[in-house]
């Protein structure tokens, strides 16, 4: 007997189109909707598109409300059907299921704007060209793998137990998969679309790329760890905690700081030389090509500037302490970063000034 074939996507108007683009990503993300609305026209469709699909399936990863929540193995059914939905090809009856589950519940007005356009992000998806929905659909892939990761390793929130990555070798591959891969697939497109990286080695700068995305991820990871605890999830390796003669629970006390805090200084100094590889990867950028080279300015100032916060904070620790960079300071960095852009010189001295409050502190 015949298959019957999957309902087929619908084309998107012009005006759906820009909504979801514009509107959609800036309800789950005004600090990246600010770097993406920057990009090159031709990066922008691709690039946005690409966090749309990953943010429905973080939101589907770390549902804490509705029929999903405390049930992992649900929730990571649901994240492989978005997955081999994401592979092709795409079944809108399949995508309409899973969004009308994923608006039960506790999801907020931007979520419900989110996986209200599944189905039409999809379609957007098999509109691009060849390249760019194979780089898509790679990216995203890889993304769900790492949160697949922290559905599989971790026990879930309100267990009341703590699980930890084993060694540092699993952690470096958690922020490969949830950041790093990011940064190879914005090297890869932007390669693709911008005549002015012509001259760019493309596997040598991917490699670069990957490193500046665990920049920012292993940032996260520092900054959360309060939070994350009380999740269920050490990062911080097992291996590395007992050598300190320490277990992930005992992170759970403020009082056990000074005992862990070589463990996490090393860290902060992995971030830092990740940083440093996220600096030549910006300055690789050239000058003429500004909107790229703000692109990737304002995420690492920002990842640096947390960073020098965390470390001030002296409490790494204490689950009432919120380390955050204020709007003011991003609104700032983004104007004074408009002349310093074209200009190399001030850019290290930037970056490196940021570098500096950070090793003081550490």
């Amino acid at each position: 007997m015949a298959q019957t074939p999957a309902p087929a996507l619908t084309s998107v108007a012009a005006a759906r189109r820009n909504q979801i683009l514009k509107d959609v990503l800036k309800g789950v993300s005004r600090s990246f909707y600010l770097t993406i609305r920057n990009l090159p026209n031709n990066l922008r469709e691709p690039v946005g598109l690409a966090y749309l699909l990953a943010r429905a399936a973080d939101t589907i990863s770390d549902r804490q409300a509705g029929r999903l929540a405390g049930f992992s193995g649900e929730r990571l059914q649901s994240l492989v059907i978005l997955r081999t939905q994401v592979a092709g090809p795409a079944d809108k009856m399949v995508l309409e299921k899973l969004a009308s589950q994923m608006m039960e519940g506790g999801s907020t007005p931007q979520e419900r704007a989110l996986f209200s356009s599944l189905a039409d992000s999809f379609s957007l998806l098999e509109s691009l060209g060849d390249t760019d929905r194979e780089q898509v659909r790679w990216v995203v892939a890889t993304l769900t793998q790492g949160m697949e990761m922290d559905l599989t390793t971790f026990p879930a929130a309100e267990s009341g137990q703590v699980a930890s990555l084993a060694t540092s070798d699993d952690l470096d591959r958690y922020i490969y998969l949830v950041a790093g891969c990011v940064g190879e697939f914005w090297t890869k497109v932007a390669a693709i679309h911008e005549p002015r990286l012509k001259s760019w080695d493309v596997e040598q700068m991917s490699q670069t790329g990957v490193r500046f995305g665990k920049a920012l991820q292993l940032t996260n990871v520092l900054r959360d760890v309060p939070r994350d605890l009380r999740m269920g999830r050490c990062y911080i390796p097992a291996d590395e905690l007992a050598a300190a003669g320490l277990v992930p629970e005992d992170l759970l006390d403020p009082e056990n700081e000074q005992r862990a805090r070589p463990v996490l200084v090393q860290w902060m100094h992995t971030a830092l030389g990740h940083f440093d590889a996220a600096e030549e990867y910006l300055l690789a950028v050239p000058r003429r090509s500004v909107r790229l080279r703000l692109a990737c300015l304002w995420p690492l100032l920002l990842g640096l500037a947390t960073l020098a916060r965390v470390a001030r904070s002296g409490k790494w620790l204490d689950p009432d302490t919120t380390v955050k960079v204020g709007r003011g300071w991003v609104y700032r960095m983004m104007a004074l970063s408009l002349p310093a852009v074209f200009s190399n010189h001030l850019l290290r001295f930037w970056i490196r000034r940021l570098r500096r409050h950070v090793e003081t502190e550490i």
